[in-house]
């Protein structure tokens, strides 16, 4: 699989200090999830890669490009909804956008043809023609993400797009989001301090912590696990259950007298417990998937004692941390 990011070592020191301590790790997904604290380089990631601030060391490649040798094919790859706002006075949405087209490399008369077509395609075809100053904060939010859009980048960053919105617009950014997503021509690096808005739209996760990588997920792996990772509610004498399940090579551990935990090998389903149930007499009052939601992950990664600059590669649930009883 193509690599979208490579992260070589990649060091940048700003105004004396360490911002981003030796990143390593190379991300292939559609939707790429940046998460971390405030102060943890997220932004100091995405400008980088941008071009904005060297690297003291080390290196990163975006599509197989490095950002220190080829930096200028990197940024025509690029495109940049940033977190503040950075709009020109007294410009109209469209002219706006066509000139972000045009800084970006398009001749003049495709930028006003492509900033059209990317107002529509935001939802503010009706608004183009109205100055920016007098958007609402969901306006000026697709704005940005037209103009990160504009000149069809490979790669779109995404710099808390959702913030201050209310839900019927932060609804609505999502939902373009996982469009450009599963539209499969731009690759998205989505950074935010919603857990949920990028739980919703990622299938891979990027956690930074003090500027080191704190965890690296990947979604999708991680919600096929999960079906394998069960806790039941039982009535019975639970000791000859759980030797019998054991026996078939099933991880069991009991929290209570009635509650267990258990991890599934291949081959094994829940319609297999539910017949050692049946012959030991057992009931089983209630079947659930255990599943470590984003927020789990995130919190073990800031946890002060776990291990910070290693990255935790997918593997399945009975080799992980989150798969041991």
């Amino acid at each position: 699989m193509e690599s979208v990011i490579e992260l070589d070592a990649l060091s940048v020191r700003l105004g004396g200090r360490d911002i981003l301590k030796a990143l390593d790790g190379k991300l292939t997904g559609r939707a790429i999830g940046l998460l971390g604290p405030n102060g943890a380089g997220k932004t100091t990631l995405l400008h980088t890669l941008l071009g904005f601030h060297p690297a003291s060391s080390g290196t990163a490649r975006v599509f197989g490009h490095d950002i220190r040798s080829e930096a200028r094919v990197v940024r025509g790859l690029l495109g940049y909804m940033p977190e503040r706002d950075a709009f020109i006075a007294g410009m109209t949405g469209v002219h706006f956008v066509r000139l972000m087209a045009e800084i970006s490399g398009l001749p003049s008369r495709e930028a006003l043809e492509r900033s059209h077509e990317a107002m529509f395609y935001v939802g503010l075809g009706e608004a183009r023609y109205r100055k920016v100053e007098s958007y609402s904060m969901g306006m000026k939010q697709l704005a940005k993400l037209a103009q990160g859009l504009v000149h069809g980048p490979r790669l779109l960053f995404l710099d808390e797009p959702t913030n201050g919105l209310d839900p019927p617009a932060r609804r609505r950014m999502l939902k373009l989001i996982r469009d450009l997503r599963e539209g499969g021509e731009t690759h998205l690096i989505f950074s935010s301090h919603l857990l949920r808005d990028v739980e919703e739209c990622c299938d891979e996760v990027l956690i930074l912590r003090d500027g080191q990588v704190a965890a690296y997920c990947d979604l999708e792996q991680e919600r096929r696990a999960n079906k394998k990772f069960l806790e039941l509610e039982i009535r019975g004498e639970a000791a000859p259950f759980m030797s019998s399940v054991s026996a078939l090579g099933v991880e069991c551990a009991q929290h209570s007298p009635r509650r267990l935990k258990m991890v599934l090998q291949n081959g094994m389903e829940v319609s297999d417990l539910y017949r050692i149930a049946s012959e030991q007499r057992i009931q089983l009052r209630q079947v659930t998937y255990k599943q470590d939601s984003l927020e789990d992950i995130f919190l073990k990664a800031m946890d002060p004692g776990a291990d910070v600059g290693e990255t935790r590669q997918p593997s399945p649930r009975t080799g992980d941390d989150h798969g041991r009883l």
